[in-house]
C-alpha cells in the first residue's frame, strides 16, 4: 500500500467535498470548505495508491491551531489512516510554529475520541447540546494538544 500525502486546492474540492458528504453525518457545507482554502488555513489529503482516501483541515492563528476537518472516506476506515493524517497535521503544526492544536468531537464519535487520547490530545471541556444529530443534539468534546514546537 503506497501512501502520499499532499495539499489540495478548490480544484479538487468536488472529490474532497465527496468524503465529507459520504463520512459525516452533518457535512459542512461546500462553501465554508472553499472558504478554508484562504492564507490561515492549512491542508493534506492522503492518497492510498493513487486513489483519494482522506483529508483534514486545518486553521492557525498566532501560535494556535484548530483541526476543523479530519475524514477518512467510510471504504478506508479502519485502516490506521485517520492516525496518519492526525500525525501529519500534528507535524506540520509543529513544522508552521504553533504552540497547540484544538479540536471538537462529537460526544457519539468514539472511535475518534480514543485516536486523539492516543495521540496525547486531552480532554478540556465540552459545548453542550452543540451538535446536530438526527434525534436531537449532542455535546462536543473540546480536546488540546500542547506538545508543538
Amino acid at each position: 500500500m503506497n501512501i502520499n500525502f499532499s495539499s489540495f486546492d478548490a480544484t479538487d474540492v468536488d472529490d474532497i467535498y465527496a468524503i465529507e458528504q459520504l463520512a459525516q453525518s452533518h457535512p459542512m457545507t461546500k462553501n465554508v470548505m472553499l472558504s478554508c482554502l484562504s492564507n490561515r488555513y492549512f491542508n493534506a489529503r492522503v492518497m492510498v495508491d493513487e486513489q483519494l482516501a482522506g483529508f483534514y483541515i486545518g486553521e492557525g492563528v498566532l501560535d494556535e491551531s484548530s483541526l476543523i476537518e479530519i475524514c477518512i472516506h467510510p471504504d478506508f476506515q479502519g485502516k490506521g489512516l485517520g492516525r496518519k493524517l492526525l500525525a501529519h497535521y500534528i507535524e506540520q503544526g509543529k513544522e508552521r510554529g504553533f504552540m497547540s492544536c484544538w479540536l471538537e468531537v462529537r460526544e457519539s464519535n468514539t472511535a475518534a475520541h480514543k485516536l486523539y487520547q492516543s495521540m496525547d490530545f486531552n480532554e478540556v471541556d465540552r459545548r453542550i447540546n452543540y451538535y446536530p444529530t438526527n434525534t436531537g443534539k449532542e455535546d462536543a468534546i473540546i480536546m488540546s494538544y500542547f506538545s508543538f514546537g
